[in-house]
């Protein structure tokens, strides 16, 4: 749930490696065998070793390897439709093939190819070892075979005349054509990179003059052809400029889009992948038809913020009753509209919900231009919040504990579900016993699922910060072993460690609300 939700908190990225794990294998790691270039295959997935990788490289046209992890989740996720996707290519004799490297026993490799976080996977093409390409692609078998089969043939369609050219944008809901007056030129180039990377989409080119009068072009033009909205976008290519692949892979992710689209399993990649900055979600139940009807106001003031604001109508029934805490609602708050800063994940409120397209782009337009104070979710303090070792904090309370003046605070931000967090929950028990009687030092938690802060912005779990007491607002950042000795000697040292020099920021007062 939480990795399809960028809407609900910090993302889950591949797994660092934590200090004790590395230093377990460390110590585990026996002396490495003398091993010979042969390749083994586990599952049509090439077992590759600092031995035979120089091999593997020569042999093969088209090399995507996984660094990995034995410990790892996420790696033993990946893993059957990795060798899913190795099956498939091999079935259908690709020059593309899969391998795989233990990164924690091949650590001269992983050395190698700056391997910080498990999985990673990197493309090696026509034996090249020193500029591996960053795989894109979705973690998934079709994804991954996709992602491999355009960079394997041609990445677009040579569309010759206007026959063919008719029945390709006919074929599928969502086509681009690229018309270039010379194929073989640095803009048609940079036009088949992008298809390369789109996997998503199905791309065709055209050079022949008869398509460029039949689609109206007299100019080297990007078309976006839709079976919805807009039947034709025309993407026209700057000939100063050339084509900015960056801009136009950002221009064909906004436009694919639907003006206004509905928060389902299947639409929530496209819906966060678009990398639109603001999103306008109108909760609503489906089943009322009353509740139904508002759809045709969000709609019309749609078109206006497309490429800023992106409209999306959440099912407070279907998929999207999953989001519904994370907002702080419920079902029966609907019908209901947000607007949430992608950024870093502020939520906004009218202070009453209308909507009509007049009010609704009057709202959205005092969002952008700063006018609204963002709505912030505070859970209700425990009534024993300050009686245990460890001060349980919330949103409204937040304030008033960590920049007391007269006291050390030392603030651990986790989610209930992060593993993690979990794992260090003894330790920062253990801590707050030990401080328990010191009155100039406060160990706290605060649930940062279910609990919002104006200017701090949490962006990973667990998140240690520590507030000095004295004026100025001080937080510094804790980035050191979570164990009770180093956090009790961050503490008597004053927030800092001997080894490394402090994280320390200011954190901005938060306005004092008018009226």
């Amino acid at each position: 749930l939480v990795l399809s939700l960028a809407w609900l908190g910090p993302a889950l990225g591949g797994e660092d490696k934590d200090e004790e794990v590395v230093e377990e294998e460390e110590k585990e790691k026996k002396e490495d065998e003398v091993l010979s270039d042969e390749i083994k295959e586990e599952d049509n997935v090439l077992v590759l070793h600092e031995h035979n990788f120089a091999r593997a490289l020569s042999e093969n046209q088209l090399l995507l390897v996984e660094f990995y992890a034995p410990w790892c989740g996420h790696c033993k996720q990946l893993a059957p439709a990795f060798a899913q996707a190795a099956t498939e290519l091999r079935n259908e004799s690709s020059p593309a093939r899969l391998g795989k490297v233990d990164a924690t026993a091949q650590t001269t490799l992983a050395t190698e190819f700056g391997i910080t976080s498990y999985p990673t996977l990197k493309l090696f093409r026509d034996g090249n070892r020193t500029h591996p390409l960053a795989y894109t692609g979705r973690m998934d078998s079709q994804g991954i075979v996709r992602w491999m089969q355009r960079r394997a043939g041609p990445s677009a369609t040579l569309l010759q005349d206007t026959d063919t050219a008719a029945a390709f944008v006919n074929s599928q809901d969502l086509v681009v054509i690229g018309f270039f007056k010379d194929l073989r030129g640095e803009t048609a180039q940079a036009f088949f990179e992008v298809a390369a990377e789109m996997v998503d989409m199905t791309f065709g080119v055209a050079e022949a003059a008869e398509l460029f009068q039949a689609y109206g072009l007299s100019a080297d033009t990007v078309c976006l052809f839709k079976k919805f909205d807009e039947r034709q976008t025309n993407f026209p290519v700057d000939p100063a400029r050339g084509l900015d692949m960056a801009e136009l892979t950002r221009l064909l992710r906004i436009h694919s889009l639907q003006l206004v689209m509905e928060f389902t399993n299947e639409t929530s990649n496209q819906i966060f992948g678009a990398k639109i900055p603001h999103h306008m979600l109108l909760f609503l139940n489906k089943s009322s038809s009353e509740q139904l009807s508002l759809r045709d106001g969000f709609r019309a003031a749609a078109g206006g913020f497309r490429g800023e604001v992106l409209f999306v109508v959440v099912d407070v029934t279907g998929h999207g009753a999953d989001v519904l805490p994370f907002f702080g609602m419920t079902a029966a708050d609907a019908p209901t509209l947000r607007l949430v800063k992608m950024e870093n994940n502020r939520k906004y409120q009218m202070e009453q919900d209308n909507f009509s397209d007049s009010a609704i782009r009057t709202f959205i337009q005092a969002v952008l231009d700063g006018k609204v104070k963002p709505h912030l979710l505070s859970a209700e303090p425990p009534e024993d919040w300050d009686t245990r070792p460890v001060k349980v904090l919330v949103g409204k309370t937040f304030e008033q504990v960590a920049f007391d003046e007269t006291k050390n605070v030392f603030v651990k931000f986790y989610a209930p579900w992060c593993p993690h967090c979990e794992a260090m929950a003894a330790a920062w028990e253990e801590l707050a016993e030990r401080y328990k009687d010191r009155e100039d030092i406060v160990i706290a938690e605060m649930d940062s699922t279910a609990n919002e802060l104006e200017n701090i912005t949490i962006h990973g779990y667990p998140t240690l910060h520590y507030f000095p007491a004295g004026p100025g607002r001080k937080m510094v950042e804790y980035k050191s072993s979570r164990d009770v000795e180093t956090f009790s000697k961050f503490l008597e040292n004053g927030g800092t460690l001997p080894e490394e020099p402090p994280s320390v920021s200011e954190v901005r007062e938060p306005p004092v609300p008018s009226g």
